[in-house]
């Protein structure tokens, strides 16, 4: 079996952040709650190796494993034309080429680097049904030699949605990203929510548009464009640059280099001059999260020692009865709320027939307004002005429509979410009424104007192949037609479009909608479930660890309710969490 090198050259430090993160795991485990020990065990793992997680995320096919893999110099990564990664995959520094992945267990196992595809692509655990938690590969890189790591994340977007939430669980993790574009679609909404989510936390955000060998030099400027504007838009301050990129050409040594140089050197430079305050921020969030946790456990363990015994028995089968009674209502509610959906869905399908029948003679005029200030009489430049013509009209008719749809939809999904919202607020002050601290997951209530708890995952789509000439044939016979003025075939050709981008950015504009819908009712649901799940099994621990000091008397008793407030104190202390702001005191 392969040895794994262990200790690897760690020149980033934090010893402080790392004994009070392995402090905060040993009280974890003491209070039961292995989940919060383990977490908090791995950073401080981390921490001491100097290892920081800079992450390759993106939409399904936007060729991560394979930047990776040109980055490392070596194809440790397997990659093909169906989505790949189904977990997270670390590669990280080793003297020799080797690898390792851990189950549920928590034990790690040496396997060879050619077999990791048996655990990490999609179609070999399919939606990780073989129970993987990590994978880990090590590589003789010198860009990973002091501390860096690369992590391969699941592709957004894809038909398998469990890849698209195992990226978003691993962001709390993340310390710095490469967020991998492409052109078509340049960036997709997923790819915005998940950059939003990373922005709150993290500043280094590196941009890449890759596959650039694949598309011409007019769809890259469009999609590097377009990709800044909304990317600035969302995180609300400047975007560095977009590196234009082929990993693949660079992995094989062939084709331009195009930014390649400059996108590793970008990374380089974050290597040296950020390396140790990324690992110094990385724990310093670890320690908060860790400690927030933790201070819930410790909150309900405390609540549990100080009323009877019987009462707690009563609040936890209470909230049993209440997670039954909240599962089985939701999936029945979820029935009339499917049916509603496939009324609005029916309700959206007639109103973009309404707007295409509008738009098209509304377009049309102003197209034909347009064509007239087209005096040129080469063929290869009408046929660019008169499709630019057709494009930016459409866009004119689609975004006030999208805007419309979304208010008229937002509204009709607060109305047909009422008896959802109804039902759930009625749980929510029922779990409330037992009791329980640490319910900071829960809202208060659920407002019954509550709108999408998605955003838009909408662009427009330009139809670039419509729109440029498809071949170099093509190109000498808009010349000829230009030569001998037969305008009309190619006028007819940018009416077509015209009326082809109005047909497919309508039918994209209600799918948008239609799916946000659909998942801003499983997010609510989804949210409401676990935070049902996670109440219960915090209350059950402190029962057990309640009915055990009790047994023991009454001086056990005090003697435990002064050492919680002295852990909790500590808890407070090791998190550097002010306990005013927290309101904890």
């Amino acid at each position: 079996m392969t040895s794994i090198p262990e200790n690897q050259p760690g020149l980033l430090r934090d010893f402080s952040a790392e004994d009070s993160l392995r402090r905060l795991a040993e009280l974890a485990s003491e209070f039961g709650a292995q989940q919060i020990a383990s977490s908090a065990s791995k950073v401080a793992q981390r921490v001491s190796e100097g290892r920081f997680y800079v992450a390759c995320v993106g939409q399904f096919k936007r060729g991560k494993s394979t930047l990776i893999n040109a980055l490392v110099g070596l194809s440790v990564l397997p990659s093909g034309v169906v989505p790949v990664t189904a977990i997270p995959t670390i590669i990280r520094f080793g003297e020799w080429l080797a690898a390792r992945v851990c189950f549920q267990n928590e034990v790690w196992t040496d396997i060879p680097v050619r077999n990791v595809e048996d655990y990490v692509a999609e179609e070999k655990n399919p939606e990780n049904a073989k129970g993987v938690v990590g994978v880990e590969i090590f590589a003789p890189s010198p860009l990973l030699e002091t501390g860096m790591c690369l992590v391969d994340t699941p592709g957004l977007g894809s038909v398998h949605a469990g890849n698209t939430e195992a990226t978003r669980a691993f962001v709390p993790h993340i310390d710095a990203a490469i967020l991998v574009i492409g052109a078509d679609p340049p960036i997709s909404g997923d790819e915005l929510e998940l950059v939003e989510a990373i922005g709150r936390e993290i500043q280094e955000i590196i941009f890449v548009l890759n596959k650039s060998d694949r598309i011409t030099e007019s769809d890259r400027a469009a999609a590097h464009s377009f990709a800044r504007r909304v990317i600035e838009t969302r995180l609300k301050r400047e975007t560095p640059a977009i590196f234009e990129v082929s990993a693949l050409q660079h992995l094989e040594g062939r084709g331009e280099e195009r930014d390649w140089p400059k996108f590793r050197g970008t990374l380089e430079q974050l290597m040296r001059n950020s390396g140790s305050s990324l690992v110094r921020r990385s724990a310093e969030r670890a320690l908060r999260r860790t400690a927030v946790q933790l201070a819930c456990v410790i909150d309900e363990e405390r609540a549990a020692l100080e009323r009877p015994i019987e009462e707690s028995e009563r609040r936890i089968a209470e909230l049993r009865e209440l997670s039954r009674n909240a599962e089985q209502s939701l999936n029945e509610l979820g029935f009339l709320f499917a049916a509603e959906q496939q009324r609005l869905s029916k309700s959206l399908e007639g109103r973009r027939n309404l707007f295409l029948n509008d738009a098209d003679s509304a377009s049309r005029k102003e197209f034909e307004s347009a064509l007239r200030c087209v005096t040129t009489r080469s063929g290869p430049r009408l046929r660019r002005e008169a499709m630019h013509a057709a494009q930016e009209i459409a866009r004119a008719q689609i975004a006030p429509w999208l805007a419309e749809e979304e208010k008229h939809a937002e509204e009709r999904y607060a109305q047909i979410a009422q008896r959802f919202i109804n039902l759930a607020n009625g749980f929510l002050q029922r779990i409330r009424a037992t009791g329980v601290p640490g319910l900071g997951t829960l809202p208060g209530a659920l407002d019954s104007e509550l709108g999408f708890r998605t955003r838009s995952r909408f662009y427009f789509h330009q139809l670039e192949r419509l729109a440029a000439p498809a071949s170099p044939f093509q190109s000498f016979t808009d010349v000829l037609l230009g030569t001998f003025g037969a305008r009309g075939v190619i006028v007819a050709g940018a009416r077509e479009l015209l009326k082809q981008l109005l047909k497919a950015n309508s039918t994209r504009v209600q799918n948008d909608v239609d799916d946000r819908v659909l998942e801003s009712r499983r997010r609510l649901e989804g949210e409401i479930r676990q935070a049902l799940i996670d109440v219960s099994a915090t209350a059950d621990r402190a029962l057990t660890h309640a009915t055990e000091i009790r047994a023991a008397g009454n001086p056990a008793v005090e003697m435990a309710l002064g050492r919680l407030d002295a852990v909790k104190l500590e808890v407070m202390g090791l998190g550097r969490i002010s306990a005013q702001r927290r309101g904890w005191i």
